[in-house]
């Protein structure tokens, strides 16, 4: 297939009008064309699916369930929206659970119609009581190796993020050992600027939901927020759902090659308003709002499609906001070269969106 005339996405966050060629037996991009389907895409941008590495669930179900047919039903759901790669992020929960969850994204086909899922997010139990959010607090514990090492095999090795709060017992030993195999990421922490900036130095590479369960930035006190901006290799999620103000400085301290748009989305995510659960706890979903009975955040009920077009809609360049979506998501797991780009060899996975960033064709 060969798509022409469109406004296709380049990693500089500019678009040029120019061809793209799809070998559709392969699903990837090519140089030179098999066969001579044209699809014309005049007026439309072209920009790779997006990757989504934080998000729980959808659709009434969760990652932490363990069930292979809800995990499928969310990678479903994920692909309608646009976003056609993601990490599918666990809950503070106990090792039996986490297993089982692991060990069902094996089951989830890779097939046409379904996301790919490019490893696991994990998130926790190696964070803070202090700043636990929605976790609950009975599950959590220091970082332990041996704990990761099992998991990690239940996933047949797929775990791609880990998220750790840094002042806990172990914690730098546990950077250091792993930072070579799985992205390290600060949250749910208390961690102040020195111990997060210790952290950053060992290997940890990445923030877990900026601004979200961790101090806020003081002029006396910049903690984790203040240590990741000071750190040229780390970067930051972001849930785009919020206060514009604060995502278009976040881009700003991060600047464009740092900044990842995230969901954290959890399975009330393209319901109805109402009671759903996560991690355990009931979880009110009103709108776009998910928060425990206490009102705290829990997570969020939106997807990675609709948190870029909000950060556009904040003054976010679409092109930078395509690029938080796509290419620094895939770069901060490693798996730049398959998916979030539109390069030759890469997964064709790829969106055309007309001028109100509308989806007209998800390929």
């Amino acid at each position: 297939m060969i798509i022409k005339n469109g406004l296709v996405w380049e990693e500089s966050g500019s678009f040029r009008k120019k061809e793209l060629v799809v070998d559709t037996t392969t699903h990837r991009i090519a140089e030179t064309a098999e066969d001579d389907t044209v699809f014309d895409a005049e007026g439309l941008y072209v920009i790779p699916g997006l990757v989504d590495v934080h998000i729980h669930g959808a659709r009434g179900h969760d990652f932490s369930d363990g069930n292979s047919k809800g995990l499928a039903e969310i990678a479903q759901y994920l692909h309608s929206c646009g976003v056609t790669s993601f990490c599918p992020t666990s809950m503070t929960l106990p090792e039996e659970q986490l297993t089982a969850a692991f060990a069902t994204i094996n089951d989830v086909p890779d097939a046409a119609g379904y996301a790919h899922i490019a490893g696991i997010h994990m998130e926790g139990p190696y964070l803070s009581p202090e700043k636990k959010g929605a976790q609950k607090a009975s599950y959590l514990h220091a970082p332990d190796a041996a704990m990761f090492r099992r998991l990690s095999a239940a996933s047949g090795n797929k775990i791609r993020i880990i998220t750790i709060a840094p002042e806990l017992p172990g914690s730098d030993a546990f950077i250091r050992e792993f930072k070579d195999t799985v992205a390290i990421s600060l949250g749910h922490s208390t961690a102040s600027y020195e111990i997060a900036e210790n952290a950053f130095a060992a290997g940890a590479n990445h923030v877990t939901h900026l601004f979200n369960a961790m101090p806020p930035l003081h002029h006396r006190d910049p903690g984790i927020i203040g240590a990741a901006a000071d750190c040229p290799h780390a970067m930051a999620e972001i849930i785009c759902d919020g206060i514009p103000s604060v995502i278009r400085n976040a881009f700003r301290m991060f600047g464009n090659d740092r900044m990842i748009l995230i969901s954290d989305a959890m399975r009330a995510t393209g319901m109805e308003d109402g009671e759903y659960e996560l991690g355990g706890q009931p979880v009110i979903k009103k709108g776009r709002l998910a928060t425990l009975k206490d009102g705290t955040i829990a997570g969020s009920a939106t997807n990675l499609f609709d948190c870029m077009k909000n950060a556009v809609q904040f003054g976010i360049p679409l092109g930078v906001a395509v690029k938080a979506a796509t290419c620094n998501p895939a770069k901060s797991i490693e798996c730049s070269q398959e998916i979030g780009t539109l390069a030759v060899g890469a997964r064709a996975d790829i969106l055309l969106l007309d001028q109100d960033l509308n989806i007209v064709k998800i390929l």
